[in-house]
């Protein structure tokens, strides 16, 4: 299917010349003589792009782009007089056009403009699709009244660029809140960038966050960008700053009052504009109270406050967030969906999520890979969540044995033994790395979904 191209021109000769060219080339071309047809024109037939004449008796090209903006966002204006002007020119592109072109036209600039246009048309509506994919992906699943209020607060801060301060447990979705906000705000084309504040050791702080210069210490074998740098533009995520310490808290608010920073071992000062949000597990007015964390930074981060519940108080989103997980597990697989049985559904339903949304996502990713058939019943349920399961329900390690793949066998064990150990945690990583002598790195290396 070609591209529909609409010429608006008081000129016939324009027009007939115009047509003539674009349809040698394929495209599918109409004409108006005046804004108004181009109007109706628009409304009915919905061209890929309008060539725009600027001086036309009635409606002149100027306003004419204008009602085509509050009609057509994303339609392309190519702009074209004959009596053209600086003044013209920026008046055409303040109004939205996409450029400017001058008569007698050239072909080739004609031809040119057009791709560049549709192309540039192209790409605004793979981001608007990516956009809307990512808003998915990074929803919050839930119909709860808990979750109807969290909405509510996410779409009245987000066009904002005031601070926000999310609270809530482990493993109820801070992280998610805080994209689904960045994506939603005046500046979802731009960086979003997190600072784990846990986990940045203090030696490496200056460097992680500002950045350095090539030969400011012996390891700076070349200049880098810190995390300030990276998120100009977009939206910075500070996130568990309630793990920060006392030092790294007053690097941060000196930044962030001045919006400027240094490298490290260079003397130039470089500004930044970004939207903070932070996310805790913590209370941070306790931690005020304790001397851990700085009065004067919690003041700067807590503007909006939003706390994220968690998943026990979400009454009757269990359903629908198994559905959800095995909806995406089974993207990832040839095999059949599967599903809870309604029995087993009511029992997760009532259980206490101490771990919140991770705890019931990584359960149910380990009932989808170790019980076979497509409906899992409220025998396959393992304690504590099924008070009621017993060891020959259980997933025995001799049946390791029945498996020809050593890799498939070791992966399966792995796989099992982090979960368990991730559930005995409550679904808190670190705690989770520190039993089992490894990283958090590695445990989210080796299962994506925590």
């Amino acid at each position: 299917m070609y591209p529909a191209v609409l010429i608006v021109d008081d000129e016939s000769t324009i027009i007939d010349s115009l047509e003539g060219i674009l349809s040698d080339d394929g495209f599918e071309v109409m004409h108006a003589y005046n804004g108004y047809e181009a109007l109706k024109k628009i409304e009915a037939e919905s061209p890929d792009i309008v060539l725009l004449d600027i001086w036309m008796p009635g409606m002149d090209g100027i306003d004419t782009l204008k009602e085509i903006k509050k009609m057509a966002p994303n339609l392309p204006v190519v702009m074209i007089t004959g009596h053209g002007s600086i003044e013209s020119a920026v008046d055409a592109t303040k109004s939205g056009a996409f450029d400017f072109l001058e008569k007698p036209l050239s072909i080739d600039k004609i031809m040119v403009t057009i791709s560049n246009a549709l192309n540039f048309r192209k790409l605004e509506e793979e981001n608007i699709y990516l956009r809307k994919k990512a808003i998915e992906k990074n929803s919050i699943t839930g119909t709860s009244i808990a979750v109807q209020k969290l909405y509510g607060e996410i779409m009245a801060a987000s066009p904002s660029d005031a601070s926000i301060l999310i609270t809530g447990e482990n493993g109820t979705g801070k992280e998610m809140v805080a994209r689904t906000i960045h994506q939603f705000s005046t500046r979802p084309e731009e960086p979003f960038i997190i600072i784990n504040c846990a986990a940045i050791p203090e030696k490496n702080i200056d460097s992680e966050l500002f950045g350095h210069e090539k030969g400011a210490f012996d390891e700076a074998t070349s200049k880098n960008k810190g995390k300030f740098e990276m998120a100009s533009g977009g939206t910075l995520f500070l996130d568990e700053i309630g793990d920060m310490n006392i030092n790294t808290q007053a690097k941060i608010l000196r930044a962030l009052e001045s919006k400027t920073f240094q490298r490290i071992g260079g003397g130039r000062t470089l500004h930044m504009d970004v939207r903070l949000i932070a996310s805790t597990n913590k209370n941070l007015e306790q931690e005020i109270e304790k001397g851990n964390f700085r009065q004067d930074l919690f003041f700067r981060l807590n503007v909006i406050p939003i706390h994220v519940p968690p998943l026990r108080e979400r009454k009757g989103d269990v359903p629908l967030l198994v559905d959800t997980f095995f909806d995406k597990m089974g993207l990832q697989s040839s095999d059949p969906k599967k599903n809870l049985s309604q029995e087993a559904l009511d029992l997760l339903d009532q259980y206490h999520w101490q771990g919140n949304v991770r705890e019931l996502k990584n359960l149910v990713e380990r009932l989808y890979i170790m019980v076979e058939g497509d409906i899992i019943g409220i025998q396959d349920i393992p304690q504590p969540y099924n008070p009621g399961f017993t060891s020959e329900n259980s997933i025995e390690p001799i049946q390791l044995f029945t498996m020809d793949n050593l890799e498939l066998a070791r992966k399966t064990f792995e796989l099992e033994f982090i979960r368990k150990k991730v559930d005995q945690e409550k679904g808190d990583l670190k705690a989770t790395a520190k039993r089992i002598g490894s990283s958090v790195h590695y445990i989210k290396k080796r299962m994506p979904s925590f």
